[in-house]
């Protein structure tokens, strides 16, 4: 996604602000939320949203996540695909909408596992799915699954650094 240039690019700023740059948005999501959280909003079989923090890593142009199998965002995921990452970047909190996939191939599993234990969370790869000492309480044990969030919309305000704005991109 980093190398794509938006298909569409919409100005929701009511009051004069210009469009947000996509580089901007990019720049923000590789560099994280400041508290390390991200929250993954799904929505079960009967319809009812559910929310969790996540620990996303935007890396190479695509945004991942990890979640236990037998989690409820995972059961959800498992049956509707579709769902939003949000979070409070850097100068811009962004919503980033998709479909979620499982990742199972090797090269990229082992990829991202080096990316996060350089922020600290000692992930190995176990078969087609991480495995670490310890994760987030609502993670369930081991082992997570590795999704990447196939993006077809972000939204971007600017309302936590200058410029302000708010834009929508697609793709």
């Amino acid at each position: 996604m980093a190398d794509r240039t938006p298909a569409e690019v919409t100005n929701l700023d009511r009051y004069g602000a210009p469009v947000l740059d996509w580089n901007r948005a990019v720049e923000a999501l590789a560099a994280g939320p400041a508290g390390g959280t991200s929250f993954l909003s799904t929505i079960g079989s009967d319809g009812r949203p559910h929310a969790a923090g996540v620990g996303a890593l935007w890396r190479d142009g695509d945004l991942y996540f990890v979640s236990g199998p037998d989690t409820r965002k995972s059961r959800n995921l498992a049956a509707n695909p579709a769902c939003t990452i949000s979070a409070s970047l850097p100068g811009m909190d962004v919503v980033v909408e998709g479909e979620a996939a499982r990742v199972t191939d090797p090269a990229t599993l082992e990829r991202l596992a080096a990316h996060y234990r350089d922020q600290g969370w000692p992930a190995e790869v176990a078969g087609d799915a991480f495995t670490a000492p310890y994760s987030a309480p609502s993670a369930g044990p081991p082992p997570w699954h590795l999704y990447v969030l196939n993006v077809h919309t972000v939204f971007g305000v600017g309302g936590t650094g200058p410029p302000p704005g708010a834009t929508r991109w697609r793709f």
